[in-house]
């Protein structure tokens, strides 16, 4: 997600933290246990916990099991609003199971199987309980299957924001930072939990229907209706899932982010659309088919789709800046490594629908008025800084923006001569940078806060400084190689740094910690 610094407002998101019938739903659990029973009358599961106790988000997720795969067919209606979904959900037990949770605000549930047969189904609030016939077993794979039906509602944000399923004048757009992708499909929605996706959406002729990864499938129905499937095979935190539906101009074009150095087109130099580059060059077979050649291997330089879109009205203003994709993952890809999905893109919608640009997997999403060259930046190196590399719990969240503002300084730093340091004074000077740590952000609606980008990058400046830039350029590398496709938490960072720092900068760099990282007070010099 971008927050605009110095000359623009900040975009401050402060969101809902109430999860209405916690206490009624951790009845309900209670209720449908009560019968499970082995076939020799003992008690052998017990209920998955109904949350994950996230510190800010103690009810969002669930427990008792791991998502490995979600499957979701859905069919929109944009006249009535309505969306038919059915979600088959392939998880793994982590523990002996008699019923388990899953997040879904609103919609009305029709039924649910598990591993294909009827399993009993409850909700609470935006819980949803299963009880299957049999108990799971730990250890053991399982499907759940969810069939609902209904008009989704957003959920708004105290400050007027909204985030879920957002109806459009032709159709929608979906988007889920940090709990709205319960509004339009059932799930573990922690990013705790990652998983793969094939996202199937079934709309009226003429829309676009889009999702993350690669284009696999497009279909005419018997009745006229258009079917579009995506496929993300790397692993996906559920509130970066999107959808976009609606009269969308797609341009595709493929990149080689593993581009060796010296050889990526500078950001900012797009070259003419149609002309060969080193980084990119526009094509329509590799992503129209959304598969790319099966010769690649994973090390070898990969020839990868990028498919962005727009709404008409913004089509034709944002297709230079979108045609620059290719080379900006090129040069991030030095810097960062490889990049880590299959696919990648854009989506550009009219102002009025989104507040904000946020870093959807493979596909950010932007308005039009946030559709600049910094916030591309900074979306994209999220790709790297919070998709791949997931925060463990919503309190690491500036490990994504930290690391996607400071990509912006560098950025600039390299392109437009203003050094990262200039920026980080800038920064310093700023009164609500110091309203608290970046790493302890004293509510949930303080999240998307000032000092959880601003400060958070200017952690990483001091950092620079302290272990040089050879080092600190092997930490760009290194730390999304480590937690490639994984979670990782503040104590993760701060351990790794140390490690590849050595032991002659650990008393340094407790007190950078001590004072950049989880200082309450403003120091009394940059």
């Amino acid at each position: 997600m971008y927050v605009y610094e110095d000359e623009y407002v900040t975009r401050r998101r402060t969101p809902r933290r109430t999860r209405a019938g916690a206490a009624a739903a951790l009845l309900a659990l209670a209720l449908l246990a009560g019968g499970c029973t082995d076939a020799g009358g003992g008690v052998r599961g017990a209920p998955g916990a109904a949350g994950l106790r996230d510190p800010y988000f103690p009810k969002l997720g669930n427990g008792g099991y791991d998502v490995r795969h979600y499957a979701l067919s859905l069919a929109y209606d944009p006249g009535t609003g309505r969306l038919d979904g059915t979600a088959e959900i392939t998880a793994r037990a982590t523990q002996d199971l008699s019923a388990f949770n899953l997040d879904l605000a609103g919609l009305t549930v029709s039924g649910a199987t598990v591993d294909g047969a009827p399993a009993a189904h409850n909700r609470a609030g935006d819980e949803l309980t299963l009880r299957p016939r049999e108990d799971i077993r730990d250890g053991a794979d399982f499907k759940a299957t969810v069939t609902y039906t209904g008009v989704p509602e957003p959920i708004t944000d105290a400050d007027g924001s909204e985030e879920g399923w957002l109806r459009t004048d032709d159709g929608a757009l979906a988007v889920g930072e940090p709990e709205g992708s319960m509004t339009w499909f059932p799930g573990n929605h922690h990013p705790a939990d990652k998983a793969t996706y094939d996202i199937t959406l079934t709309v009226p002729a003429g829309l676009e229907a889009l999702s993350n990864g690669v284009r696999t499938d497009r279909r005419t129905e018997g009745d006229g209706r258009v079917t579009t499937v995506w496929h993300s095979a790397e692993p996906m935190a559920s509130y970066l899932a999107t959808v976009a539906i609606g009269r969308y101009e797609t341009s595709t074009s493929t990149a080689t982010p593993e581009t060796p150095p010296g050889k990526a087109t500078p950001p900012g130099k797009p070259t003419p659309p149609g002309k060969p580059t080193a980084t990119g060059k526009a094509t329509a077979s590799a992503s129209e088919s959304g598969t790319a050649p099966a010769s690649e291997s994973a090390t070898a330089p990969r020839s990868l789709p990028v498919l962005t879109a727009a709404e008409p009205s913004v089509a034709a203003g944002s297709a230079a800046l979108r045609g620059e994709i290719p080379g900006i993952l090129a040069r991030q890809a030095e810097r960062f490594g490889p990049y880590p999905f299959s696919a990648a893109g854009a989506i550009v919608t009219e102002d009025g629908t989104l507040g904000y640009a946020l870093e959807t997997q493979t596909r950010p999403v932007f308005p039009a008025a946030a559709f600049d060259r910094t916030t591309l930046v900074h979306e994209l190196a999220h790709q790297w800084f919070g998709n791949s590399v997931t925060p463990a719990t919503w309190k690491d969240l500036w490990l994504n923006e930290g690391f996607a503002t400071y990509a912006e300084w560098l950025y600039t730093e390299e392109y437009e001569d203003v050094p990262a340091r200039t920026h980080f004074a800038r920064a310093f000077a700023q009164d609500a940078n110091w309203a608290f740590p970046p790493a302890a952000p004293p509510s949930a609606e303080n999240l998307f806060d000032p000092p959880v980008y601003q400060r958070g990058a200017m952690v990483l400046h001091k950092l620079r400084e302290t272990v040089g830039d050879a080092t600190f350029d092997e930490i760009l590398q290194g730390w999304p190689t480590k937690y490639r496709h994984a979670n990782a938490s503040t104590e993760d960072f701060t351990t790794y740094v140390e490690s590849v720092a050595g032991e002659g900068l650990k008393e340094e760099l407790a007190e950078l910690w001590k004072v950049w990282l989880y200082g309450d007070g403003k120091p009394a010099k940059p």
